[in-house]
């Protein structure tokens, strides 16, 4: 945690919790949009132009959120023109930091130790959680936005000049229903699982769970009608929700508890899971072994930092993919 830009606590898993003890997620600081020609963007300032190499990405593959962002930037064909840097998957008592794991990268810019670090250099009295993932503007040297939804949205639209693309993950026509089903998702499922598993009170988890399970069957009931969510095409509710999808089994099962059911129970879903796994790029973001290194290695809910091996069915499909 950060104070007034000095590094003051140890990393904890939960954030902030209400008077029922339900988790509350901390917001995104820094709001700021790529546009095509830097006008401003719905929030925060301008100033930020789609250009080639002008922008790095700074994620963790276990991270849902982070995840969004990397599979738009496949999907979108934005990886000669946005570098990526993959933190170390195991969170330390400084937070995200940068090397010692296989698959992480030091920081190329700075040679920071700790993503912290990245962030007071945004903004030297920045308080707050040092989240990724972060889009860093490598001309400015500060940080452009840290909302993994903002990010997902701006790499739909902003570097089309560049790099035109025939793939529309936020299409008009289908934007109130985006947005609202994006909400729910959101709070019952994709941030649901995170109340489940960082809950103060039996009472909160049973609330948690059961936005989690209720949201699983009405997906599945979705799934019946259609290939995705909305409109008949891949868009960013399905990548919001694949996110979380590929990590429930390995991880949310178990360590947070939502064990009524795993996704493999629920037919339908699963084939869609598969069906997004298996479009161009998107297997490459997914790293099981990040996935369950950074989850069972948080402390406070695994002590030991013992992970399980499998489940055997997305091993299997991953070596599928392969």
């Amino acid at each position: 945690m950060l104070v007034n830009g000095v590094w003051t606590e140890d990393w904890q898993p939960l954030q902030k919790a209400d008077e029922q003890g339900r988790f509350v997620r901390q917001t995104s600081g820094f709001r700021n949009w790529i546009t095509a020609d830097g006008s401003p963007g719905p929030t925060g300032e301008g100033g930020f132009k789609a250009e080639a190499g002008r922008y790095r990405l700074y994620v963790a593959l276990i991270c849902p959120w982070a995840s969004r962002t990397l599979i738009a930037r496949k999907l979108k064909g934005l990886e000669e023109l946005i570098p990526v840097t993959v933190l170390n998957p195991s969170l330390s008592s400084q937070g995200w930091r940068f090397g010692g794991y296989q698959g992480a990268d030091q920081d190329p810019l700075f040679a920071s130790s700790y993503m912290h670090q990245i962030y007071t250099r945004a903004d030297p009295s920045f308080t707050g959680r040092a989240t990724v993932p972060v889009l860093w503007d490598m001309q400015k040297n500060v940080i452009v936005n840290n909302e993994s939804a903002d990010i997902l949205r701006m790499f739909d639209s902003a570097f089309e000049q560049l790099v035109p693309s025939n793939i529309r993950l936020y299409p008009e026509q289908h934007s109130e229903e985006i947005d609202a089903l994006n909400a729910r998702i959101y709070h019952q499922f994709n941030n649901g699982v995170y109340k489940a598993g960082f809950t103060q009170s039996q009472t909160a988890y049973q609330e948690a769970v059961t936005g989690v399970f209720e949201l699983l069957e009405e997906l599945e009931q979705r799934l019946a009608r259609q290939q995705y969510l909305i409109g008949g095409e891949l868009t960013e509710t399905d990548i919001r929700t694949f996110v979380t999808l590929i990590r429930f089994d390995l991880a949310y099962y178990g360590l947070f508890k939502t064990n009524r059911k795993q996704i493999a129970d629920y037919p339908l879903l699963s084939a869609y899971m598969q069906r997004i796994l298996a479009l161009p790029g998107v297997a490459e973001t997914v790293n099981v072994d990040h996935i369950t290194r950074g989850y069972y290695s948080i402390k406070a809910l695994n002590p030991s930092g013992v992970r399980p091996i499998g489940p055997a069915h997305i091993d299997d499909l991953m070596a599928a993919l392969a």
